[in-house]
This record gives C-alpha cells, structure tokens and sequence, in this order.
C-alpha cells in the first residue's frame, strides 16, 4: 500500500487533482450505499405490504387502519392514509386512483434522490484525470531541460506518475457506472412496487368510498 508521502508526491505531481478524485471516490461510495440500503428496505417494506394488502377483503376499512398502526415506511403510510380518507364527491375509483398518483408523483424524487451525484461520477473522474495525467506529463518532460545524467529516469518515471491520475479517474467512473445502473434498476422496481400497491387499494377500497359518499 502507497505510503502517504508516496501519495502527496503523486497528488502534487498531478496538479493536486487526485484530492478531488478522492473526494469523488468517498461520495460515490457513501451515495452508493446509503441508496442501496435505502432503496432495499423499501422494497422489502413494500412487498410485505402487497402481501398483506392481497390478504385484505373488499371494504376492510378496519384492516387497512391495523396495516397503518403497524408503522409501514412513511412512503406506503402517505398512501394507506390516502385510501383512508377517500373524496366524498366525483367517482370513487377514479377520484381514489386520482389521489393516490398525486402522492406517487411527490415521492418519486425521493426514490432518484442522490442518484446525480453516481451520474456525475461517471462522467467528471475520467476529465480531471486526464487533466491531471496533462500537468504530470508537463512536470515530467520539464525534466529534459535539465541535467543530462538521469533524464530518462525523470522522465519515464514521471510519466508513469501522470497516468495514475488517468487510472485513478477511469476506476472511479466504473464504480460510479456499475452503481448508478444498479441503483436506477431498484429506483424503477420501487416505482412500480408503488403502483401496484395502488391499483390493489383502488380495487379494495373504491367501492367503499362510493358507500361512503352515497351515505
């Protein structure tokens, strides 16, 4: 493992580029498993959510409070609580179904949320690294001004040290690639998780809703 001083030297010899590639690097990695922790419990909440809504007969209004009281994510609260309290007026099915998307549209940022920091890392690593693989190489044939003795050492030595920059970016860029495709395939999975359980409180509760306010 490079030392420290090792790693300054790489640092300063690319410019100070390789501090932001770090930094990148730490953001990609903390973005990547915040999100898939995220995204994972909300999955796994809402399929025990489906299975129990499948086991909920047409109009169970109390059912449907008992699954609110259990404390299901905040996400899947904001619909039970909409399926809940129905509109007295209009059609109940389209009127529910009306509501339940005003919710699923207003969470929906909150399933990408984060995810532009992965789409940056895709594409920002690669540049600076190849900016800094520029200012190395300038610092390595600067070596061919000086002292005959050693020239092809410093040189060829220092071009090696500029391609780590390079590296460094590309790496980060496959990380933040491999993440963000993997995150955005569970964004979606959540997505439509979100809309089944909304077709399944449409088809048990709108006829209950039009009881309610035909009463």
């Amino acid at each position: 493992m490079p030392s420290l001083d090792t790693l300054a030297r790489l640092a300063a010899h690319t410019g100070g580029l390789l501090y932001p590639l770090a930094l990148l690097l730490t953001l990609t990695l903390a973005v990547s498993l915040e999100r898939g922790w995220a995204l994972r419990s909300l999955d796994r909440r809402g399929e025990r959510l489906a299975r129990a809504l499948a086991g909920l007969d047409a109009a169970d209004r109390g059912g449907l409070a008992g699954l609110l009281e259990a404390r299901p994510h905040a996400v899947h609260a904001a619909l039970l609580r909409c399926a809940l309290t129905p509109p007295e007026t209009a059609a109940p099915a389209g009127a529910l179904a009306a509501r339940l998307d005003e919710h699923i549209l207003a969470i929906q940022p909150q399933l990408d949320r984060r995810l532009w920091v992965l789409d940056t890392a895709v594409t920002l690593p690669p540049l600076l690294g190849l900016l800094g693989t520029i200012v190395g190489m300038f610092h390595a044939f600067a070596a061919l001004g000086g002292e005959a003795s050693g020239r092809a050492q410093a040189v060829t030595g220092g071009v090696a040290e500029a391609l780590v920059a390079t590296a460094a970016g590309l790496l980060i860029a496959v990380l933040g690639l491999v993440a963000f495709n993997a995150l955005g395939e569970r964004a979606r999975r959540a997505g439509h998780q979100l809309e089944v359980i909304k077709v399944m409180l449409v088809n048990r509760f709108a006829g209950a809703a039009g009881g309610a306010g035909a009463s």
